[in-house]
């Protein structure tokens, strides 16, 4: 037997769903119009500054930014063009690739760092004044597995 939802589960459930379209664009606009830089390109100088010789291979980085590996490659592509990523051949495997930061778009990332900060503060952490994050964040990363 299912059991239907009681009003705060409705609530929470129907403003789930509204935060997790809603969320990603706030911060996407504040990130393009303050930066000139779209949140995936931010994402992805962002695990790349975190990876071991701020190195991954393409299918990892986006697997990290939850993308296909074609999207991917045109925001590596666009960001190669602009001197804030390389993309080598992978030392271990002669057919990957592997996408390099290079100190220019570490740089960048470091310029676009206080921005994104603030969008996420401001579209998202604000709003949580109070609560339990230690819990919140098991509990979602949970509903994420």
């Amino acid at each position: 037997m299912i059991r239907p939802l009681d009003p705060d589960e409705e609530a929470v459930v129907r403003e789930l769903n509204r935060v997790i379209y809603a969320l990603p664009r706030a911060i996407d606009a504040d990130m393009v119009r303050e930066q000139g830089v779209p949140a995936v390109e931010y994402l992805t100088l962002m695990h790349l500054s975190e990876a071991p010789d701020r190195r991954l291979r393409m299918s990892e980085l986006a697997a990290a930014c939850d993308m296909s590996l074609s999207g991917m490659s045109r925001v590596v592509q666009k960001l190669e063009s602009q001197g804030y990523v390389q993309r080598v051949r992978s030392e271990r495997d002669a057919r990957g690739w592997n996408a390099v930061l290079t100190d220019a778009g570490f740089a960048r990332l470091e310029q676009a760092w206080p921005t994104s900060l603030a969008a996420v503060r401001r579209h998202f952490l604000d709003h949580l004044a109070g609560l339990d994050l230690k819990t919140l964040a098991a509990a979602l990363q949970k509903a994420a597995t």
